[in-house]
């Protein structure tokens, strides 16, 4: 006979199958990945959130990089990037040595972290181990920064820049006492992003100077700006400044950057890079880019005449816009909080980029487009302002 168990009663328990450990390493787990800005799936959009320049690659590029879509693509490129890092070179007035060539900027900022500053376990308060484990930046300022040292297990020195965003000369550092003149890698964005604020090259050389571990200089947006400091890279030993061909050059699709120092400090780079870490195409882009640079002068004018004309729009609409010696704008709109406008322009169909850190969540961030694409934002902005109920009161009739 087939005795069968009750299901109303009580049945013996399953024991929990044992949790399995996690793979992944405690610090990734804990990692906050840096955050790049949206990239549209509708079309229509007016995309002003990413600072990408706003008018094509010259002619002679895109034939350049038609041209090199042949049988070459089974063939590896070239590892060193020998011929751009000679243009490169000759344009810098150095020699290739002083140059390496990146998969962008960002990979040059990621190599550097990880050549210049030690990973902190073990390191004591106090001790000189603490120092070369420091990775140091202001804030605001680029937020992939704090994302490279967390990976490497650096410590994180941000020091915040003063309410209107200026760059602190070394007495007041040394008043401050949350500097580290010698922390092991100090990255300063120049101009800096996301404020958009020129530093001179004076001002940069005295903070350069008083530094004992390695400088560099991140000048992603130069070249809308009165000045550079690429001299510094030449002058100081500890100096590096980096470049990219994404905002001012309309390469963001190739992803091709550089630094130029002291050959030591490059030799430590190379050693770690990838060993075909950039693309041919993009070698062959950024070679023709350097041989028609009126062309891209030309439109660093016009990206700053438009970035005159639409602060000035932007100001009499009560916007509160700041200095900007870059392709983009940072202002803080009227009305309502800023996180408010980031949806309110996106509804029109606008992206522009808004940021939680608390020394610029009153702002926005602004690309500068085309003329047309600027004022499509101030009609927007126009009528959302007409929008608002305190817009409605002020123009309503007095009873």
């Amino acid at each position: 006979m087939l005795h069968l168990k009750s299901t109303t009663g009580s049945s013996p328990r399953k024991s929990a199958a044992p949790r399995r450990p996690s793979l992944v390493r405690a610090r990734v787990r804990r990692l906050h990945a840096y955050v790049p800005g949206e990239q549209p799936k509708i079309k229509g959009l007016i995309k002003l959130n990413t600072n990408e320049n706003p008018y094509p690659p010259s002619p002679k590029v895109l034939a350049a990089v038609r041209a090199a879509v042949d049988g070459r693509l089974r063939l590896y490129p070239d590892p060193s990037a020998q011929a751009l890092r000679e243009k490169l070179a000759r344009l810098h007035g150095c020699r290739p040595e002083n140059l390496m060539v990146g998969n962008g900027s960002d990979e040059v900022l990621a190599l550097a972290v990880r050549a210049f500053s030690e990973p902190q376990a073990g390191t004591e308060k106090g001790s000189r181990k603490v120092a070369k484990a420091t990775v140091q930046y202001f804030t605001p300022s680029y937020s992939l920064y704090p994302v490279l040292a967390d990976i490497h297990g650096a410590a994180k020195n941000a020091v915040p820049l003063p309410a209107n965003f200026s760059l602190p000369d070394v007495a007041a550092l040394r008043r401050g006492r949350r500097w580290n003149f010698n922390a092991a890698l100090t990255l300063v964005t120049t101009p800096n992003a996301p404020v958009g604020r020129g530093y001179t090259t004076r001002e940069l050389e005295k903070l350069c100077r008083a530094q004992r571990g390695v400088v560099i200089l991140d000048e992603a947006y130069v070249d809308f700006a009165d000045e550079n400091a690429m001299s510094l890279a030449l002058k100081f030993p500890h100096v590096l400044v980096a470049r990219t061909f994404s905002k001012a050059y309309s390469l963001c699709f190739q992803r091709i950057g550089y630094c130029v120092g002291h050959p030591d400090l490059i030799a430590a780079l190379d050693k770690i890079r990838d060993s075909y870490n950039v693309n041919g195409l993009g070698q062959v882009a950024a070679e023709a880019t350097l041989s028609d640079l009126g062309f891209y002068r030309a439109n660093f004018q016009a990206i700053r005449r438009t970035r005159s004309e639409l602060s000035q729009a932007l100001t009499q609409l009560g916007f509160r816009v700041l200095p900007s010696q870059t392709n983009f704008i940072l202002t803080q709109p009227p009305q309502f909080p800023a996180q408010d406008w980031l949806q309110k322009l996106r509804d029109r169909k606008i992206l522009v980029r808004w940021f939680r850190a608390p020394a610029v969540k009153d702002y926005l961030r602004i690309t500068i487009g085309t003329p047309a694409e600027a004022m499509a934002l101030v009609r927007a902005a126009r009528q959302i302002l007409k929008e608002t109920p305190a817009a409605r009161r002020q123009h309503s009739p007095r009873r």
